[in-house]
């Protein structure tokens, strides 16, 4: 799952979306250096990827585009699924999606000199191009998989990967939507939602 997914399963501790947040910019014992409730939404980002990386509905989204996108399947199917959450935001959350980002981007606002410089850095283009919410119109999923192509160190293509996601809109969205309460259940047997 992409940032979207990250931060909605967090629930409301402030804790958790921070970790959340902030998890792919902390390497080994880097761990240590944060709250309790962080670590352990450090920890739940860890346990959502593994979860979502081993589950067989998602591999069979990413089963579509590996032959094209190779090892970046993965990073395109986690995109392709924040798009749906936030195109079907109503069916998981009372909030709107937009009351709902402009807390999230709050809440990491209001923490952002604790945050890891990666996070920092990411957090302020977040916020600039308001990206999740652009997550539930394609033009911005098409925005930030060409943004996601610019830093791969190999050539990933990942900005053609819009044109798989129209070609096959009904397919992708069917498994997000069987996917996504199993990732629910999940985070719910990890902390206390």
């Amino acid at each position: 799952m992409n940032y979207l997914a990250h931060l909605h399963l967090s629930g409301t501790s402030t804790g958790l979306i921070i970790g959340n947040f902030i998890a792919d910019s902390v390497k080994g014992s880097a761990i240590n250096s944060f709250s309790d409730e962080i670590k352990e939404g450090i920890r739940l980002h860890r346990k959502i990827d593994t979860f979502t990386d081993t589950h067989p509905i998602v591999e069979e989204s990413k089963q579509r585009l590996r032959e094209k996108y190779k090892k970046y399947a993965s990073v395109i199917v986690d995109v392709f699924y924040d798009h749906y959450l936030a195109s079907n935001w109503i069916d998981y959350s009372t909030e709107s999606l937009d009351e709902y980002t402009k807390n999230i981007y709050s809440i990491i606002e209001e923490h952002k000199s604790a945050l890891p410089l990666k996070s920092q850095m990411f957090s302020e283009y977040m916020l600039k191009y308001n990206i999740l919410s652009a997550y539930a119109e394609l033009d911005g999923i098409e925005r930030v998989l060409r943004g996601m192509s610019t830093r791969t160190r190999f050539i990933s293509n990942m900005e053609n990967a819009i044109f798989d996601l129209k070609e096959s809109y009904p397919l992708y969205e069917n498994e997000f939507k069987r996917f996504y309460p199993d990732l629910k259940q999940f985070v719910n047997t990890q902390i206390d939602i």
